[in-house]
């Protein structure tokens, strides 16, 4: 494809990306299904084309909003779909040499340590911009205080302690929506592109994905930050919260490696996934497997030979 071609494309992928938000910006109560699926043609772009078509969709998806909105909707543009996108498809398509002359792919394991690492840098950038934890509960108050008032008329120690909560979790909830929105876009973005026989590099393997050493570290850490109380506990829940997404992908690709063993690996795989939409709770089981594969190395013992 000419340089020509390659930009028209990725600026096409740009506006792709822009619509959700100009839609919602219109209509906001029925169109905010659509934003969760604005970084699928970013990915699909960098995927398809490169890291630079994936930036350069980016950048015309935040002007587009920049010249439709304002300047904080193109730097939210900007922050939470292109700079994530772009930096993921570059790791995505890293490949080096084997030993036996082969391509080794960025491993689908980092792939998600990097997730994780932007997931925990949203939460440092949260608490800097707010000034502590605090001043992001605070903010958090201000907002959900009125809606709640809404709902609950009486003012009572229920309805206290409920918005406490909220302010507490909600961050490490935010985020880790993002985690499972981004992680699903690239997934679908992938996906289309092996269909039409247009993607760059073959799909990792979910069965292969291990977590390194520092995330369940991490989890311990902020296990005992959230003991300590204060301002530690409210970075060790929201942390744990974040860090519920990796180990969930961990536990996947268990699932995923018990489920080669069978006849027919995709009809666990279909029912289990099934359930996990109609319920969610499966996908808590699949985050504490993916705890215990942490530390003993369930797939190990599950691998075929």
């Amino acid at each position: 494809m000419s340089g020509l071609r390659l930009g028209g494309a990725a600026v096409l992928c740009g506006v792709l990306a822009a619509c959700p938000y100009l839609v919602a910006l219109t209509n906001p109560p029925g169109s905010m299904i659509l934003v969760y699926l604005a970084q699928l043609p970013l990915f699909a772009a960098g995927l398809w084309l490169g890291v630079g078509a994936s930036i350069l969709a980016g950048a015309s998806a935040s002007l587009i909003l920049l010249a439709a909105s304002n300047l904080i909707a193109a730097a939210a543009v900007a922050g939470l779909n292109a700079v994530p996108v772009a930096l993921l498809v570059r790791q995505s398509l890293l490949a080096r040499t084997s030993s036996g002359g082969g391509i080794e792919w960025y491993p689908p394991g980092r792939l998600t340590a990097w997730l994780t690492g932007l997931g925990l840098a949203m939460i440092a950038a949260i608490i800097l911009l707010f000034g502590g934890p605090e001043g992001v509960q605070s903010a958090l108050r201000e907002v959900l205080a009125p809606a709640l008032n809404r709902l609950v008329v009486d003012n009572t120690l229920e309805h206290r302690e409920l918005l406490n909560l909220l302010t507490f979790v909600l961050p490490g909830i935010i985020i880790a929506s993002w985690m499972v929105m981004t992680t699903t876009n690239g997934c679908l973005a992938q996906g289309l592109l092996v269909r039409f026989g247009a993607n760059w590099r073959p799909s990792p393997d979910l069965a292969a994905l291990g977590l390194p050493k520092w995330v369940p570290a991490l989890l311990a850490l902020a296990a005992v930050a959230m003991a300590l109380g204060g301002s530690p506990r409210f970075l060790g829940i929201n942390v744990i919260i974040v860090l519920i997404v990796p180990f969930c992908l961990a536990g996947l690709a268990v699932l995923h490696t018990v489920a080669r063993r069978f006849a027919r690996p995709t009809i666990p795989l279909v029912i289990f996934y099934v359930l996990a939409g109609l319920f969610g709770w499966p996908l808590l089981l699949a985050a504490i497997l993916g705890l215990l594969d942490s530390s003993l190395g369930l797939r190990r013992h599950f691998a075929q030979p």
